[in-house]
């Protein structure tokens, strides 16, 4: 069965593979998103999971769920100067790296991904959820989202990893709330398991999970 499943999942995510695939294929040497994104959902949730920012359950079907970057690949192209992202895999081993580094990828509903782009995190008062059934707040007028508190801790230890690890941007005020929620948040038997799936993979535990 669980073979089964893994190739219907395949089959489920061909477009998207494809369109990765059209897009680094040409790059530089190394790991890269396409690898990742396989990786990601054969591996790391072969029989489904939970979404970050909703707790949703989801099964290996679902198309209502993607891969959401934790630390903004927008904010990755701007730091390294290297074009917009499909430029950035051409010409760049470095975003390749820091693209398809699977301790900053966590499943995600498509609409909140995309309401998230690339806004920062903060904690809001008052705003109302962005989706029904999910505690999660955007201010398009401030241009910043609040994530439940259950994924704070997941997010901030994905946020200063990347942010170490890569040498990244995270401005003195997102840092200090990425270190209050990482203290005030801790991780959770899924984030260690997350954390220890990747590992394997890659090689490198994120230090922030212990």
């Amino acid at each position: 069965m669980r073979v089964k499943l893994k190739k219907g999942l395949i089959l489920l995510l061909a477009p998207a593979l494809l369109a990765a695939w059209l897009s680094v294929k040409s790059g530089p040497p190394g790991r890269n998103y396409l690898d990742s994104l396989r990786t990601f959902w054969q591996e790391i949730y072969p029989d489904g999971g939970k979404t970050l920012y909703c707790g949703r359950e989801f099964h290996p079907f679902d198309r209502r769920v993607n891969v959401e970057h934790v630390y903004p690949m927008s904010w990755v192209t701007r730091k390294l100067g290297c074009g917009k992202r499909e430029q950035c895999r051409h010409n760049s081993s470095r975003f390749n790296l820091i693209e398809s580094d699977m301790h900053n990828l966590y499943p995600a509903l498509k609409d909140i991904n995309q309401a998230r782009g690339s806004m920062p995190f903060a904690e809001i008062k008052g705003e109302k959820h962005y989706r029904k059934g999910c505690d999660f707040e955007v201010d398009f007028r401030t241009r910043r989202v609040e994530p439940r508190p259950e994924a704070r801790g997941r997010i901030a230890r994905a946020m200063l990893y990347m942010a170490d690890e890569y040498d990244l941007d995270l401005y003195q005020r997102q840092r200090r709330l990425m270190e209050q929620w990482n203290r005030q948040y801790p991780p959770d038997a899924e984030e260690r398991r997350h954390n220890q799936a990747v590992e394997r993979i890659q090689g490198k535990a994120n230090p922030y999970i212990r």
